[in-house]
């Protein structure tokens, strides 16, 4: 599998710079004491998981401290074990202590959803179902936490709105109802949308899913339907496709429950557990003297 990578945009600098004047606010009344001096400093892992974030490491301090040398020990993406040394620093004192705070939380944040990932990856591991993320996810923090999920193997759905047009129950409805609800808002956003965007309607019953099959639909989430009805269905539907590309996505699907779908002969399991339920891993800055 390929490295997950994280294009630095024109807003991340200035993410960056609004994380770290929460954390300094006024300026670090403690930098007085360390005015000119320099520091050396390492990161360890303190417990097993998958580690994120050691990207923005760097730009991070470097706000702070522009002759900053960083070496990364460890990828983003790779699994560490308790004890594990993770990067090294060496530059301005006062500055390694006030980017510590903001870098840890980012990439503990970051590690935590990344390894909620792997394990939930694992579980799918010969399947050939992908597991995917959603649009739950801290406001501001979406593109890292998306970053975070391709870290620890899992697929980005989503990244907002304009990706793809996903039409939900309140879409059909309010386009006229499911049954001829679902062909006119289909046409309506092809009318719109850029060629290459996908158009997925979201059902909640057979005659939903098979509906937005034949209204043309690229893909269809099927929402809290059971494994077995799955494996009665997911071939209804592909026949119904006549042979032309159709993506079939599960939700609604506990984690435990990822084997019973990933043999009904979906593509893609949808979940916003590694997001919304990961613990944070525990990683440390220690400082050398």
């Amino acid at each position: 599998m390929p490295a997950a990578h994280l294009p630095f945009t024109p807003e991340l600098e200035p993410q960056l710079r609004a994380w770290l004047a929460e954390d300094i606010g006024r300026g670090d009344l403690t930098a007085a004491a360390l005015a000119g001096r320099p520091g050396r400093a390492h990161w360890l892992a303190k417990a097993p998981g998958v580690f994120c974030g050691g990207v923005l490491v760097e730009p991070l301090f470097r706000l702070l401290d522009p002759a900053l040398r960083l070496q990364l020990l460890v990828a983003d993406g790779e699994p560490v074990v308790a004890g594990q040394r993770l990067l090294e620093l060496e530059g301005g004192a006062a500055a390694l202590v006030a980017g510590e705070r903001t870098a840890l939380n980012l990439a503990m944040r970051l590690s935590g959803i990344a390894t909620a990932t792997a394990a939930l990856v694992a579980e799918l591991e010969g399947t050939g179902v992908r597991l995917a993320d959603t649009r739950k996810t801290t406001p501001g923090l979406r593109r890292l936490e998306k970053y975070a999920v391709r870290c620890g193997g899992g697929s980005n759905h989503r990244q907002g709105l304009d990706d793809a047009a996903m039409l939900k129950e309140n879409h059909l409805a309010w386009a006229g109802g499911v049954a001829g609800g679902v062909e006119a808002a289909i046409a309506a956003v092809r009318a719109h949308a850029p060629w290459p965007a996908r158009v997925i309607v979201e059902a909640e019953t057979a005659a939903e899913a098979a509906a937005a099959v034949q209204a043309g639909a690229d893909g269809v989430l099927l929402d809290e339907f059971l494994p077995a009805q799955l494996r009665q269905l997911v071939p209804e539907l592909r026949s119904l496709a006549g042979g032309r590309q159709l993506v079939l996505e599960a939700s609604g699907v506990q984690p435990e429950q990822l084997g019973d779908y990933a043999s009904s002969g979906i593509d893609l399991i949808s979940t916003s557990a590694p997001i919304t339920r990961s613990a944070w891993l525990d990683l440390s800055m220690r400082f050398d003297y």
